[in-house]
């Protein structure tokens, strides 16, 4: 599989029991007088006692919030069908079951009706590849969250090297990022007696052989970064307590944390390696040989490492680098260098270019093979696929054919094998499964996803708008043929906006059943801050500079309307995590562009982020509250520090989990109590288990896009039937 940093994907909805960082109060705080009536001061916040997660307090509050809005939303006579509507599609039988290769076989996690937590299983290849898996059950999650009395919630498997048939399980209990690692025996099918077993938390860990763990845990807050995360690694040996382990690397608590994976190259050659995260973007990268200390790699520290092809280790830049003696290069480049010689000589041999995106290109995923490395580059935000080989006279590169207009991903590679899984899919075109031949570079359906809802009155096609300072930001409209431009037309605009994550063309059932099918149109804006057209696109909107992402969003909404899409009433804004960010600085900013706002898993109180959860690791995307500049912009653009009395607003839609330990639900509930002081209309859930996606199951995730959707529709289209 491509290499992914530990810390990448920290703020996407993805996944959460308590907080492993305590608040920095020492007491419990009692609810506020309903005086409290006003955006607060970061320093005198009436509503400290909401960001204690589980006190009493705040539970019954968040409770009394779910039934006000089960009221509204679960009780309206809609709701059954649409959730009988949503679950077919979260639980069917029919979905591609993506798996990834390992022990010559493809590996598998499902979940279905019958299955709530969940089984871990596996094929060998050929069936699989012709779409008729002979599954063989290895773990039942739902037997053993019966057994233990516990929610478990699958967080993946790390199988150790050499073809040695055990692996690392992480385990979540209900959704938490915090999670317990057990060793598991894949001929037996069962825990290994005696094996490697961590407490609960935050971290990670790498093989370092079958006998030998590289151990980085957040257990000890001696040892834990202030973001929540582990800043020691140790070398674990089996049949050794884990208080026993030998330290090998130590970062620095001010780190956002220290993580670590093991590369396997094509050639047999595999290298323990290490990620000290300074910032969430900066980062010195580590080799761990078999004795001795650390060896950092002389890379950027915007940069990171993407695999290890015959011998030449795959990096993508995100800044500009310079190297003394040989050329310069632009951020967005992907180079490589032969490892073994910097690692026997210590310095930095030949670099070598793979590929220099243009300037509307970005690269998504990389994946070494036995046979080449393939490449998914977004072109304009439509993904193409390429496989590179290597040889004296450096790369080059064949383009595999695939259909057009379509988001590309690797699903899964290994470096034994010539052979990718890849998915295609667009936002009126269910997901297809492609087995990549990488001798051939060809690539053949292997089975797609059902068609969930009637497309064929529904056309895709694609905007550009000129932003507030002349930039020129696309975005994706989904909407009926015969749409008139009249402003009739519900529209659910959807942004993201940050950390360098694309937003791509992607099919869902539940929106398109929910959504499309009764009428709306969806909208996908590629703003700044994302990863869409490579570091400069996410740079141009970090911290000081974040207000040009809100009027990129601004900009799409406006486009809508002008162009007679739409009109306010009829359009919403919806984002998850820091997308719930955006939703709510358009909340604020921009209150008459919308009908209704959408804001999930938010961050909310920007003069407070740093202090809950895994916030201080945001800092260099932020901005750093208690910077003078960038603490008086945080307050400026902080949602909840600006929301007026006096002012008139949109309804918005909030919603998080209380297991969520990632993002602390405390935003969205200091949010909410805000609204509810000042009589502005709002609707709140908190789903108590989930963690950072809001669900722990298919039934949850069902529940909440249920109630998501039946907003919207009595938002725009209930009220404003007599229009």
């Amino acid at each position: 599989m491509p290499v992914v940093p530990l810390l990448i994907l920290a703020l996407l909805a993805g996944a959460s029991s308590h907080p492993d960082l305590p608040l920095r109060q020492g007491h419990a705080m009692e609810p506020p007088a309903a005086s409290d009536r006003e955006s607060p001061a970061a320093e005198d916040d009436p509503r400290l006692w909401l960001e204690e997660v589980e006190s009493e307090a705040a539970l019954d509050w968040a409770r009394e919030q779910n039934a006000r809005t089960y009221e509204v939303l679960r009780d309206d006579p809609r709701y059954e069908a649409r959730m009988r509507s949503a679950l077919e599609v979260y639980q069917s039988a029919d979905r591609i079951p993506y798996g990834g290769l390992r022990h010559g076989k493809v590996y598998n996690f499902w979940e279905d009706a019958d299955r709530r937590h969940g089984l871990w299983r596996r094929s060998e290849i050929d069936p699989y590849l012709a779409a008729e898996p002979e599954w063989e059950p290895l773990l039942d999650l739902d037997e053993l969250a019966r057994e233990e009395g516990v929610n478990w919630v699958w967080k993946g498997a790390d199988c150790a090297p050499n073809d040695v048939p055990r692996c690392l399980l992480t385990l979540s209990d209900g959704g938490t990022d915090a999670a317990v690692r057990r060793e598991f025996d894949l001929e037996s099918r069962s825990f290994v007696e005696d094996g490697f077993v961590t407490p609960e938390a935050k971290g990670n860990s790498a093989w370092i052989d079958e006998d030998q763990l590289l151990m980085l845990l957040a257990l000890d807050p001696e040892e834990t970064t202030e973001s929540g995360y582990p800043f020691v690694a140790r070398r674990w040996q089996r049949g050794t307590p884990l208080e026993a382990a030998e330290e090998v690397l130590r970062g620095s608590a001010e780190d956002v944390g220290l993580s670590a994976f093991r590369l396997e190259g094509t050639d047999g050659e595999a290298h323990v390696m290490l990620t000290e995260s300074h910032t969430f973007y900066e980062s010195t990268r580590w080799v761990l040989p078999d004795e001795g200390d650390a060896i950092a790699l002389p890379l950027p520290r915007q940069s990171s490492v993407r695999g290890l092809y015959r011998g030449q280790l795959i990096v993508s830049l995100n800044e500009a680098w310079s190297i003394p003696g040989q050329a310069s290069h632009q951020p967005g480049t992907v180079l490589s260098f032969d490892l073994a010689h910097f690692l026997e000589h210590g310095e930095l041999p030949p670099v070598h270019v793979v590929l220099t995106p243009t300037e509307r290109q970005s690269v998504r995923n990389i994946g070494v093979t036995a046979s080449g490395v393939l490449m998914t580059v977004d072109d304009n935000v439509v993904g193409t696929l390429q496989v590179l080989d290597f040889d004296r006279s450096g790369w080059n590169g064949r383009a595999v054919d695939l259909p057009d207009n379509l988001s590309l991903n690797l699903i899964s590679t290994h470096p034994r094998l010539s052979l990718a899984l890849l998915t295609a899919e667009g936002f009126l075109q269910p997901a297809t499964l492609y087995a990549v031949d990488v001798d051939a570079a060809s690539a053949d359906p292997i089975r797609s996803a059902p068609e969930w809802f009637d497309a064929e009155d529904l056309t895709v096609t694609q905007h550009e708008v000129i932003s507030s300072d002349g930039t020129r930001v696309p975005y994706f409209l989904v909407h009926r043929k015969d749409m008139e431009p009249d402003g009739s037309t519900p529209v659910l605009l959807y942004a993201y906006g940050g950390f360098q994550v694309t937003m791509s063309p992607g099919y869902s059932g539940v929106r398109g059943r929910l959504w499309l099918e009764r009428g709306g149109a969806f909208a996908l804006a590629n703003i700044r801050g994302g990863g869409e057209f490579g570091p400069s696109w996410h740079q141009a909107g970090l911290r000081t500079k974040r207000q040009r992402i809100y009027d990129d969003l601004i900009a799409v909404a406006e486009d809508l309307i002008d162009r007679g899409v739409t009109e306010p009433q009829r359009l919403a804004v919806d984002g998850r995590s820091n997308g719930g960010l955006l939703t709510g600085v358009m909340y604020t900013q921009r209150p008459d562009l919308w009908g209704a706002v959408i804001s999930g898993v938010p961050l909310l109180d920007m003069q407070r982020f740093h202090l809950l959860l895994a916030g201080a690791s945001w800092v260099g995307e932020y901005g750093h509250p208690e910077d003078p500049d960038e603490g008086a912009f945080l307050r400026r653009i902080s949602p909840y520090h600006n929301v007026t009395e006096d002012g008139s607003y949109p309804e918005i839609f909030l919603y998080t989990s209380t297991k969520d330990d990632r993002v602390h639900p405390g935003h969205a509930r200091k949010f909410a109590h805000l609204l509810q002081d000042l009589g502005h209309p709002y609707l709140y859930y908190e789903n108590i288990e989930g963690g950072h996606a809001g669900a722990a199951n298919l039934e949850e995730s069902a529940h909440r896009d249920t109630l998501i959707y039946l907003f919207l529709e009595q938002r725009l289209m209930d009220s404003n039937d007599t229009d």
